[in-house]
């Protein structure tokens, strides 16, 4: 329940043990690295280098392999359906993995991937050329001269082309004028081929007619023969292409058979370019290389025992510089973890914050129960949550929260009498007393209940935003700060509260007159001590300012209504579903049974994808913008160890750790 604590660590190891040593680290993901720039020992002895060579041979490869795993899976058989979705990674044992790294022969696969994907390209480019030259030549069909005698008159100039159809008759009308003859040899996508003939001093005029009626010249240069034979020895070079290529489909979907030894590799090299990069721009001297970093400090011993397998290894313990940016990870019990999930959207917080996950955590679940207020529509996502969980890689902190938002739900719909809206009472009667017993209240009948308990909660968590706030000063000994800028506010707005609600006779009038005037001392404090810096009129105007803008509390308490309104709404939208379902339950022949439960069933999963949503969201948004200001600052830098990652499998050693 707080942030872990870390070491700052030096390992000086040999060139020749720096690989395997990173492996090791790498294995157990323990040791946050620092690059050369980071390191402190380079500010201390510039002299030190890094290795300039990238491991380009690596980063070629793996860059193959992506590649090439990208072109096969086009003609994979590929897994279909909701649960690959949530698993998409292949469970493998270690054994399997190493005989997969260490199978010379996939580099060949790739090589014959890389040959396959080429000669598709290059056979797709010459389909769409003869089917393009194909789709030219059809319309000319009846042409019986051969193409390369087109153009050998002498005194009159041949003109083959397309005419729009409706130009057609017009043009050739006006070619026959001029003096051309024009022959129409066929038809194609509304255009007619033609082939005009026109004496050598009409043929400007000719051409200047042709472009007006949108004419489009057809060449065959390069052709010999008839138009016929044309047609004939590209529709054979066609189907042979065609062949050649479903030859290289089959080729590819035979290769797609190795996909995952390929993805195998394409983890293996991952984590190797990363150990290499580590390495790489780790600071250095001729023979030895200087790994400094950051281990939790409760793994130390586990580092301590890894770096003594190796002989020409070293660790040490430094202390880490007065301006150094220390690593943050945060650590909770196993009810308060999957709320890390928010904290880690927000940002970390820094090493000498409060790691507000905790205290974050039930105001997180209580407002999202209050955001449904429906026990039916909490049991359905709870369900929902249980199936991610169990059919679900990777980290499922979210899923785990949500449903354990979802078990408060549940609660605030029994105590709120919800149960898919007022579906009891439409369709169960029987079941009324048993919804009676369990109710607290109704927010339709005491809405003014439901609005008093979002504003107290709101109150309230922000009254523990300042008062986490004054105990963090109080423990790193900040005794002014705690003093004049959280304790005098928390007097000040709570005796303020106090003073009002006794006027407003909620409580006894004798109260208010002990908080009434004593709210003037912690205001006092404020006005002059809450800003500490400058002279003291500039303290004083601050001061005064920084009281003045305690009236802005009023709006982030306002703030907290939002949760009444989204419980409304919740439940506002299923009694109208339920009214709906009622409606059409009257349609005779049993039509009307299956129209309640397409109603019942589209209408209360669409209210409850939309308000689950609005209801994750604007308690995001509280506790965002209303709650973390009071006491948390953020932008940490995450503790990142070096280890192994994998994207397309998982290991079963290391199944616990995705």
């Amino acid at each position: 329940m707080a942030i872990a604590q870390m070491e700052k660590v030096i390992i000086v190891t040999h060139r020749s043990q720096a690989s395997e040593l990173l492996e090791a680290l790498q294995r157990k993901g323990i040791c946050h690295i620092l690059n050369a720039e980071e390191a402190i020992v380079s500010r201390d002895a510039p002299e030190l280098i890094t290795e300039a060579e990238r491991p380009r041979d690596i980063e070629n490869l793996l860059n193959r392999l992506t590649k090439t795993i990208d072109f096969l899976k086009a003609y994979a058989t590929a897994q279909k359906g909701l649960t690959s979705m949530l698993a998409p990674r292949v469970v493998i044992d270690e054994k399997s993995y190493n005989n997969v790294v260490s199978d010379e022969k996939l580099l060949k696969i790739i090589d014959q991937s890389e040959q396959t994907q080429t000669a598709i390209d290059q056979l797709n480019t010459e389909c769409e050329s003869l089917t393009a030259t194909l789709n030219m030549l059809t319309p000319w069909a009846a042409l019986e001269t051969p193409v390369e005698e087109i153009n050998r008159l002498q005194q009159a100039t041949c003109i083959l082309g397309l005419i729009p159809s409706q130009h057609f008759e017009q043009t050739a009308e006006q070619l026959i004028e001029l003096g051309a003859a024009i022959q129409c040899l066929g038809a194609a996508g509304g255009r007619h081929a033609c082939i005009i003939v026109a004496l050598n001093e009409n043929i400007a005029d000719v051409q200047k007619l042709l472009r007006s009626a949108e004419f489009e010249p057809v060449n065959f240069e390069k052709m010999t023969g008839t138009t016929a034979d044309l047609i004939d020895q590209n529709s054979k070079k066609l189907d042979q292409a065609k062949e050649q290529l479903q030859d290289n489909y089959d080729k590819a979907a035979s290769l797609s058979e190795n996909i995952l030894k390929l993805q195998i590799l394409h983890d293996h090299y991952t984590n190797l370019l990363n150990r290499e990069q580590t390495k790489g721009t780790a600071p250095a001297t001729e023979h030895t290389v200087i790994l400094e970093g950051w281990v939790k400090k409760r793994n130390y011993s586990r580092l301590e025992k890894i770096v003594s397998d190796f002989k020409a290894s070293s660790l040490s313990k430094i202390e880490p510089a007065e301006d150094e940016e220390i690593p943050v990870e945060i650590e909770n019990k196993n009810y308060i973890r999957p709320f890390e999930v928010i904290t880690r959207l927000y940002g970390m917080p820094q090493h000498f914050e409060v790691d507000p996950t905790v205290f974050l955590a039930p105001f997180f679940a209580i407002f999202f129960a209050l955001c449904l207020t429906d026990a039916g529509y909490g049991l359905v996502i709870i369900a929902l949550m249980l199936f991610f969980i169990r059919k679900m890689q990777g980290d499922k902190k979210l899923m785990w929260m949500l449903g354990i938002c979802s078990a408060a739900t549940v609660v605030a719909g029994a105590l709120t009498g919800g149960w898919f809206g007022d579906a009891i009472q439409q369709f169960m009667p029987v079941l009324k007393p048993l919804r009676a017993k369990m109710m607290w209240f109704d927010p339709f009948e005491k809405p003014m209940m439901f609005f008093g308990l979002s504003l107290a909660l709101g109150y309230v968590q922000i009254m523990a935003g300042l008062l986490i706030a004054l105990v963090h000063n109080i423990k790193r000994k900040q005794y002014v700060a705690g003093l004049c800028d959280q304790l005098a506010l928390l007097l000040m707005l709570n005796s303020i509260v106090i003073f009002a609600a006794s006027k407003a006779k909620v409580l006894p009038v004798e109260i208010g007159k002990y908080f009434g005037i004593p709210a003037l001392i912690p205001a006092a404090v404020i006005v002059l001590f809450s800003h500490r810096e400058g002279g003291w009129g500039s303290r004083i105007g601050m001061g005064a300012y920084n009281l003045f803008s305690t009236i802005f509390y009023v709006g982030d308490v306002l703030s907290y209504i939002r949760l009444m309104a989204l419980g409304m709404v919740t439940a506002g939208l299923a009694m109208a579903i339920n009214i709906m379902a009622e409606l059409v339950l009257g349609i005779p022949y049993g039509i009307g049974v299956v129209l309640m439960i397409l109603v019942l069933v589209g209408g209360h999963g669409f209210n409850i994808a939309i308000n689950a949503l609005g209801a994750f969201v604007h308690t995001l948004r509280l506790q965002y913008a209303e709650f973390f200001p009071k006491f948390f600052v953020g932008g940490g830098r995450p503790f990142e160890p070096l280890s192994k990652e994998y994207k397309h499998i998982y290991i079963k050693n290391s199944i616990s750790k995705g």
